[in-house]
């Protein structure tokens, strides 16, 4: 087992890593930017190295930093967190290469699974379904164009690395394509440094879901079952369930088993997530998979049982997946997450500042993770992410009944938050009867007659 971890991130993730590890007996070592210094993670953990000003490109995304704050502390492996570094591949080599243990993938798998169009091409090859689209990465506007007319409109163009929603523009026409090609390829290229692009056809009104595996070292994959996340706006997440209310136990058990003998294959390792979309005949389509644990994973823990990240450093200290999860996967009950964010909870601007109060909800099946605290601060450099507030109940109906319950009693004062946001979806004649697609926040603001 390792005795100490450097935890290459901030904020909640950061603490979450932190508990992980105190729980296990295993030292952590905190890195921080100047913008940080106050914060929780630093606090808690058992060591703390500055490593630059607030802007990520000299701080949390400044490789020799990390690993020089790795070496100084004499730690023994990194965990990544999301986000940051978690899914740089390169990142991860110079971790083998200074005998530090990336707590992830190895890095090549990471190549695979990380960079969209390739992980596509190995899903095919297994028999995972995919949707139509472009045979590798577009070589400019005249060939998405080609593929658009074979595939037929409307289709999506994506960017083949990173996600958030970047480098990626729905295109209904001919006439439309090369403007929003070149747009979706400038972004992609100052977002991730890349500007590859590949195209699939767009589904419409689709549900986002998302399996959850662990694998170790051995070969062995299991997959924790699925979580809803279909409501979201301009592809960021605002709120996840499981089980999704379309999801059968046939195909839940169908899927894990293809996953899982699909990753055994490629030769995967450690906590990751597969991304699919469903249509409105219940197929499921392959869209790409986070070499990562994710935000919304307290949704899995809740129902399993399992606590994923103290599961990710156990399988990256050599420990079998058998050892790991003492027996089979068992799903009790509903939960929800839902992603309290400093922003304006109708125009979705920024709202970095001081919090003056800070109230956390608590009661029987509620649970929170934060590095938030009163008198705190939200700084404007980096996410806006304040809380995930997450329920769990013995089914969807009391599920959302305990987190309409805990958003009224989350009180955070000084910045603005998306807990009105929330609450107004959980009230939701659509959302409660589970009538949710990627579009449930347009129609949602249009009933409301605001924009979304």
């Amino acid at each position: 087992m390792f005795k100490k971890i450097l935890i290459a991130n901030r904020g909640e993730i950061a603490l979450r890593v932190i508990c992980a590890c105190k729980e296990l007996g295993i030292r952590t070592v905190a890195i921080y930017s100047d913008a940080d210094r106050n914060s929780l993670h630093v606090r808690f953990a058992d060591e703390a190295i500055c490593i630059g000003p607030p802007q990520l490109a000299q701080s949390y995304l400044n490789i020799p930093a990390v690993i020089s704050a790795a070496e100084i502390a004499n730690v023994d492996a990194i965990h990544p967190g999301y986000g940051l570094l978690s899914e740089n591949a390169n990142f991860a080599e110079v971790c083998e290469t200074c005998h530090l243990k990336f707590i992830g993938p190895p890095p090549e798998v990471t190549r695979l699974m990380g960079e969209k169009e390739k992980a596509r091409a190995a899903m095919k090859k297994a028999g995972v379904p995919i949707l139509p689209g472009s045979d590798g990465v577009l070589g400019g506007d005249g060939e998405a164009l080609e593929w658009a007319r074979a595939v037929g409109f409307p289709v999506i163009i994506k960017a083949s690395a990173g996600g958030g929603g970047r480098g990626m523009r729905i295109v209904r026409s001919e006439q439309e394509l090369p403007g929003l090609f070149n747009a979706a390829q400038s972004e992609a290229a100052a977002a991730f440094g890349n500007g590859d692009l590949y195209m699939e056809k767009y589904v419409e009104n689709p549900r986002h879901i998302e399996f959850q595996v662990l694998a170790d070292q051995y070969g062995t994959v299991a997959s924790l079952g699925e979580r809803e996340c279909s409501i979201q706006r301009r592809h960021q997440k605002l709120l996840e369930e499981s089980p999704s209310t379309q999801v059968t136990p046939e195909l839940r058990e169908e899927i894990g088993q293809v996953l899982c003998k699909t990753l055994s294959d490629v030769g995967y390792v450690n906590a990751g997530t597969i991304e699919f979309l469903m249509d409105t005949d219940r197929k499921l389509y392959f869209i790409e998979m986070n070499t990562r644990i994710q935000v919304e994973h307290p949704v899995t823990e809740m129902v399993t049982d399992v606590d994923l990240v103290k599961s990710q450093i156990l399988l990256a200290a050599g420990e079998t997946l058998e050892n790991v999860l003492h027996g089979p996967i068992v799903h009790r009950g509903h939960a929800i997450e839902c992603r309290i964010n400093a922003e304006h909870p109708e125009k979705f601007t920024p709202s970095a500042g001081k919090i003056t109060t800070f109230h956390p909800p608590g009661g029987t099946g509620v649970r929170v993770d934060t590095a938030a605290y009163a008198e705190g601060t939200i700084p404007p450099y980096y996410d806006s992410l304040i809380a995930k507030l997450v329920v769990r109940g013995k089914d969807r109906d009391e599920a959302i009944s305990r987190m309409s319950r805990a958003l009224g009693m989350f009180i955070v004062e000084g910045v603005y938050t998306t807990i009105p946001l929330h609450r107004k979806i959980l009230a939701d004649p659509e959302f409660r009867a589970g009538h949710t697609d990627t579009t449930f926040i347009e129609r949602f603001f249009a009933r409301n007659g605001k924009q979304g």
